[in-house]
């Protein structure tokens, strides 16, 4: 009697057993079928990089940016146009993580749940994907780009969510990939990375969006009180230094000219726990969610720091860093008064449930980042700085409100080498704009390399919109 009692609970846990290993494999088919498919040792999707089926891949006009013909991937006939989507649609080797070719391959390759890869072609929606970017656009920011060491430029429809240009370099030609080794690895250093997505950098100026935000919201006489900027100020036993003296100054004079003196000031006078949960609320340690992708966590910890140190991060130095596209995200929230529409740049695919029934995947409203007050006032300065520092004519009939940022990151046998920086929008009706270019590896400024790169996306980027 006893071994049967024995045996009845052997039997019982093994029941149990088969039935919770049951149950995760259920699970993990469900929630996982689709991963495992995209992994480049799937034999059943063998060739191409496991893309010898794959569909079609477009720009939002429609111009076939990859496709598969006789079982090999090709890729637009402009090598400019492969090179600036490289990050973004991805190559052969699914070696960039984030890219499309990689993140969708299931989609691509023509994957259902229930039919695996063997789906009848007489039930198969397609497997073509179109993206909201224009070729165009990314184009014209590659080549502004392509003289510096590396950057990344990200221009988003503020009120829709759609990605208009999505650049990242270092990158290479997809149909002509480069046989990377020890002899050339410095060169191609981190060119799988989209920084557009994955990538922090030294805000320097940029950030003083984020200290005047936190200067606007707590001291109620900020616009009548003026400064005096003698070019170099001593705060807690350390010097910050400004590029020239700018004599006697309001809130919207120090913001154009960018004067690290107030912004140092204020600050200190805010506070650590002001200071830090400005940036907190503005998004700058957070994550973004893009089209399934995260993007990388900036950085305010001011925790540890001393008080010349504060001084320091209201400048966007310190241990400050920014991601492009959340700085892009922030420009249009204070675009649209506080709150932003969360940017996407996979607009459909012919086999969604959502393009069979003609839903767009639109964007999606973020939490607010900035009081509608706090909104306007950054408004404020921003196109001050454009009109009394930039000039007005530097993206033709368009109405920008912009900063400039140096971000002083490392140095070299060449020099002092930058993060420079530019990130705005556009309030036109016609062209809700928001935008981040960035370019590491300069000896200038902000406005003379960043701001080209924008003003080469930003006045193409209009032309798609407004072309749609």
């Amino acid at each position: 009697m006893k071994r049967t009692l024995q045996r009845s609970w052997l039997i019982f846990i093994f029941v149990i057993a088969f039935l919770v290993g049951m149950g995760f494999l259920v699970v993990e088919t469900i929630f996982s079928a689709s991963d495992w498919v995209d992994q480049p040792f799937n034999g059943h999707v063998a060739g191409a990089g496991g893309l010898a089926e794959a569909g079609e891949i477009t720009d939002r006009n429609d111009d076939v940016l990859a496709k598969t013909v006789d079982g090999k991937r090709v890729y637009n006939d402009d090598s400019d146009v492969r090179k600036s989507l490289l990050h973004t649609v991805g190559d052969d080797s699914l070696n960039i993580s984030t890219a499309i070719q990689s993140q969708f391959r299931s989609q691509l390759t023509g994957y259902s749940f229930i039919w695996g890869l063997d789906m009848p072609q007489s039930f198969r929606g397609g497997r073509d994907l179109k993206l909201t970017v224009d070729s165009e656009t990314c184009k014209a920011a590659y080549n502004a780009l392509k003289e510096y060491d590396s950057g990344a430029c990200v221009v988003y429809n503020y009120e829709t969510g759609e990605i208009i240009c999505k650049v990242s370099t270092k990158t290479y030609d997809p149909s002509d990939p480069p046989e990377i080794n020890d002899d050339n690895e410095k060169e191609y250093e981190g060119v799988y990375l989209d920084n557009t997505l994955s990538s922090v950098y030294t805000p320097g100026s940029i950030f003083k969006i984020v200290t005047a935000a936190a200067a606007i919201e707590n001291i109620p006489d900020i616009w009548e009180r003026t400064w005096t900027c003698e070019g170099k100020e001593e705060i807690d036993g350390g010097d910050v230094t400004c590029v020239e003296a700018h004599g006697t100054v309001n809130l919207e004079q120090a913001f154009g000219h960018s004067c690290n003196i107030v912004f140092a000031e204020l600050a200190v006078e805010l506070g650590e726990d002001v200071m830090n949960k400005t940036a907190k609320k503005m998004g700058i340690n957070a994550s973004f969610d893009i089209s399934g992708l995260k993007t990388a966590k900036g950085s305010y910890d001011i925790s540890k720091a001393t008080k010349h140190q504060l001084a320091w991060s209201g400048v966007g130095q310190y241990e400050d860093k920014v991601n492009p596209t959340q700085m892009a995200i922030l420009c249009g929230a204070i675009a649209r008064g506080g709150t932003p529409v969360i940017p996407y740049f996979v607009d459909s695919g012919s086999s969604s449930v959502l393009s069979i029934l003609g839903i767009k995947n639109q964007g999606s409203k973020g939490s607010e980042l900035v009081s509608s007050d706090t909104a306007e006032g950054l408004k404020r300065l921003m196109r001050y700085a454009v009109e009394n520092d930039y000039g007005t004519d530097m993206f033709g009939d368009l109405t920008v409100c912009a900063k400039t940022g140096t971000g002083e990151t490392f140095k070299s046998e060449d020099g002092d080498k930058n993060d420079g920086w530019m990130v705005g929008f556009c309030t036109d009706n016609d062209c809700p704009l928001a935008f981040a270019c960035v370019v590491r590896g300069s000896s200038g400024y902000g406005y003379s390399t960043a701001g080209q790169v924008a003003k080469a996306a930003v006045t193409q980027a209009a032309q798609a919109v407004k072309n749609n």
